[in-house]
This record gives structure tokens, sequence and C-alpha cells, in this order.
């Protein structure tokens, strides 16, 4: 099984799609975006595996889907730490998928304490943005 997180805390999936037909794209973490991006009609939900907490390269997917303008659902899965949470909300992600097991090491509370990841954008207070105050 596996536990998602949100800004929330730890919720149940209410996904209710399914995982498989032309509504969902389900991304490995080397994915080439130009062929993916020809892929995103009519999806809903993106879902980009992380193999290691080590491996970054899901945040910049996220976060050029995002420039390319998609506006569903975007999850991140895997191997993604409580202490990535913020960085995986400001690449553009919507909610963290993690086992079962990993949210027995990092509990709620350690997923909670990022929550707040708008209110500490140090790139955002760089550049002026409203998320500085």
């Amino acid at each position: 099984m596996s536990v998602i997180v949100t800004d929330s805390g730890f919720v149940q999936d209410d996904w209710t799609g399914g995982f498989e037909g032309d509504n969902v794209l389900q991304l490995a973490s080397d994915a080439d975006l130009k062929t993916a991006a020809a892929a995103l009609d009519g999806v809903q939900l993106v879902v980009v595996e992380f193999p290691s907490f080590a491996d970054g390269r899901g945040f910049t997917l996220a976060r050029q889907l995002r420039l390319q303008g998609f506006t569903g659902r975007l999850r991140a899965k895997g191997h993604v730490l409580a202490d990535q949470y913020a960085m995986a909300r400001r690449s553009g992600f919507d909610e963290v998928e993690i086992s079962d097991d990993l949210a027995t090491r990092q509990p709620q509370e350690q997923w909670l304490a990022r929550a707040n990841w708008k209110n500490h954008n140090y790139q955002a207070r760089l550049r002026g943005g409203q998320a500085a105050r």
C-alpha cells in the first residue's frame, strides 16, 4: 500500500480515474519531456517516479510540465523524503505518494513541518515575489 501526502498531511488517495488509460501519464525520472508533452492531451494525472531520494530529475520534470501549461494533477511517487516536500511543492507537484514503510519512518508530523513551503520561499524573496511575506 501507499500513503498520499498533501499540505494537510497523510490523506486517502481520492484519485478515482484508474491508473491506466489516456487520462493518466506515468513518467520515469529520466523521461524525455518532448516525447511526454505529445502525450499530455486529455491527461488529468501525471505520476513522476522517484527511484531514489538522491535523484532530483523528477523535480525538473514537474517544473517543466507546469511551465508548458499542464494544469492537471501532478504526483511524485516513490523515494521522496519529508525534507524534500517543500521542493516538491515548489516545483509543481500537488502531492507525494510514499510507501507505508517510509510513512512509518517519517511520520505525518515530519511532513507537516514542511507544509508551510510558501512561507519560506527564498527564491520568491530574492525575486521580490509575494511569498516573501
